[in-house]
């Protein structure tokens, strides 16, 4: 567990920061985006959850616990010093993904066209979500060229970005999706 005592640490000061093994990168080094990025989806998911309730609020609290994992592992080279130890996203996580992306879409009608993003509240929320983890998918998927990484992560954030996409269209259940017109404005 982690036990946070102190904030600031000055750590940081010259744009480096440490690694899950200790080692220091620069603030900018793509594994500090990805994981980042991931950071950025979880605080959207957050807001989000303002809006949910019952099924839909446990299983956006789910995801941010698997995000805070997700963040962990991201952080801690495979091959750095504790690259061994550390926590890592594993398949079970993916698989409860799809299981209730299948359960949500089963009650949905298909999609004759793309959907605008928005909506309901939450709706709108878990869209915007759902664009930042498409974000960190592709900085992952860019880490994942360079380094070795474990590759459950970049399942679990493509199988995410499904999820709130499904999740989105269930919040606007009674109001129904906002569909596309191709061309509509010309």
């Amino acid at each position: 567990m982690v036990r946070l005592t102190r904030i600031y640490t000055r750590g940081g000061d010259k744009g480096k920061t440490s690694l899950g093994d200790g080692k220091r990168v620069a603030k900018h080094d793509l594994r500090v985006d990805a994981y980042g990025t991931v950071d950025e989806a979880n605080a959207a998911i957050g807001l989000a959850r303002l809006h949910a309730k019952g099924k839909n609020l446990a299983m956006l609290a789910r995801i941010q616990h698997d995000l805070f994992d997700l963040g962990a592992d991201l952080c801690t080279p495979e091959n750095g010093r504790r690259g061994g130890g550390p926590l890592r996203i594993v398949a079970s996580q993916v698989v409860r993904l799809e299981h209730e992306i299948d359960a949500m879409n089963a009650t949905l009608k298909p999609l004759d066209s793309f959907i605008l993003p928005g909506g309901t509240p939450l709706a709108a929320a878990l869209h915007l979500a759902r664009t930042i983890v498409r974000r960190a998918e592709r900085l992952v998927a860019a880490l994942a060229e360079q380094e070795t990484l474990n590759p459950e992560a970049l399942k679990y954030l493509n199988r995410l970005s499904d999820h709130l996409f499904v999740l989105g269209r269930v919040a606007n259940g009674k109001t129904g999706d906002i569909l596309w017109k191709p061309g509509a404005n010309r």
